[in-house]
């Protein structure tokens, strides 16, 4: 059976976009990306998760990815951005795959392919894990080049997530044009 993983990073964040990516692997990439340390991303240093992108890209894994901006999050809410995320990412894959399994508790709404969802997958499926690290992968090296854009936020140190060093720039600074204004910002 073939199947299309499907995974997200960045629902819990204070800013920045949720990220989500669907993957596709071969048995021998599977064997392959699993003996070079291919895990849920959570599980990854940074380092190792970049080490794992750079070799999922090299062995020409199909992948996609697509990002919902934190607009969409305030007007949908995070959990539907991620799931319309994790459909347009899936149904741009472009290459054939059974099932598409989805990390967590929720199936995509409106996807025309079988899915199944799956607590903890990023850890038990392959192809959800390469998915994590491309995701999670995408979503640092935007929130690293925010840092740029929107300085004195720290966001290519914490990622947009909610650190006491987070909070303590919204109050000096204010949200930015990348904060979730639907969450808690504490400011």
């Amino acid at each position: 059976m073939i199947i299309a993983g499907v995974d997200e990073a960045g629902r819990g964040p204070l800013a920045g976009p949720v990220v989500a990516a669907a993957a596709v692997l071969t048995r021998e990439q599977s064997e392959r990306l699993l003996s070079s340390g291919l895990a849920d991303s959570k599980k990854l240093t940074s380092a190792r998760r970049e080490r794992i992108f750079r070799e999922i890209q090299a062995m020409g894994v199909p992948w996609k990815a697509q990002a919902a901006s934190p607009l969409r999050i305030d007007r949908m809410n995070i959990l539907q951005a991620s799931l319309w995320a994790m459909g347009r990412s899936v149904r741009s894959l472009g290459v054939y795959f059974d099932i598409v399994i989805v990390d967590g508790s929720f199936t995509i709404p409106g996807l025309e392919f079988s899915q199944k969802a799956l607590p903890k997958a990023d850890s038990n499926i392959p192809e959800v894990a390469a998915a994590s690290v491309c995701a999670k992968v995408l979503r640092d090296r935007a929130m690293t080049a925010m840092d740029r854009l929107f300085p004195g936020y720290g966001f290519a140190g914490h990622k947009g997530y909610p650190t006491k060093a987070h909070f303590e720039a919204l109050k000096e600074l204010g949200p930015s044009k990348i904060h979730r204004k639907s969450f808690n910002l504490h400011c």
